[in-house]
């Protein structure tokens, strides 16, 4: 009698299909994941630049209507100018700083001096009616021409226009209710002249009070 052949299955434990298909869901799991981060990064990018568009349109048009108000204030002091014919004493322009008023001496101060003369306060006056209507910074510079003064009050041209500055501050926050916060003070002696002082007249332009309206986009 024969016997018969053992037959070997070449099928694979079961074990193992099971491990297999476990190993592929898995996979299958992890390249769902992989698909909706990407998804939900290219989403998430979107609305960043969105908002990032946003808030540089925004900063544009805040810059634009605070540029505005203050071509309004400068408009408004030179026609203040024009109609006192103050032109020739007091110059009023645009820069980086924001409106810059230029005072010679003579419109507020005796040569030497820091006491504001009686015909200055007219102007100073309009300046406090302005400065109640508006919340900039106003910042106050003296300035003095190179010629030494060595007197009991100012030993020199920094306490010169420093006292100044401050002589211009202490009028307005006095006579109009303005907030001392809002103003600052500097003597700069004859360290910033606006040309050589070379002659009487140039002199006469070195010695000079300016008032800046600042831009809030520039602090």
């Amino acid at each position: 009698m024969k016997r018969r052949r053992k037959r070997y299955s070449a099928q694979s434990p079961k074990w193992m299909v099971t491990f297999a298909d476990l190993v592929t869901l898995i996979l299958v799991f992890f390249i769902l994941l992989f698909s909706m981060s990407s998804v939900d990064n290219q989403k998430f990018q979107t609305v960043v630049n969105s908002l990032t568009r946003s808030d540089s349109l925004a900063s544009v048009e805040n810059k634009s209507q605070q540029s505005q108000k203050l071509d309004n204030i400068l408009a408004k002091v030179q026609d203040y100018l024009q109609e006192n014919k103050l032109q020739h004493v007091i110059t009023a322009k645009r820069d980086e700083r924001g409106v810059v008023l230029i005072l010679q001496e003579q419109v507020l101060f005796e040569t030497g001096q820091a006491d504001i003369l009686k015909r200055g306060t007219p102007f100073l006056d309009e300046l406090g009616r302005l400065f109640s209507t508006i919340p900039n910074d106003i910042k106050v510079e003296g300035h003095t021409d190179n010629r030494p003064i060595h007197t009991y009050r100012y030993p020199s041209n920094w306490e010169l226009s420093a006292a100044r500055a401050s002589g211009v501050i202490r009028y307005l926050t006095n006579h109009f209710s303005l907030s001392a916060n809002r103003f600052e003070a500097i003597g700069y002696g004859d360290t910033k002249p606006l040309v050589p002082n070379t002659s009487n007249d140039n002199l006469q332009k070195n010695r000079r009070v300016e008032i800046i309206i600042s831009d809030p986009e520039a602090q």
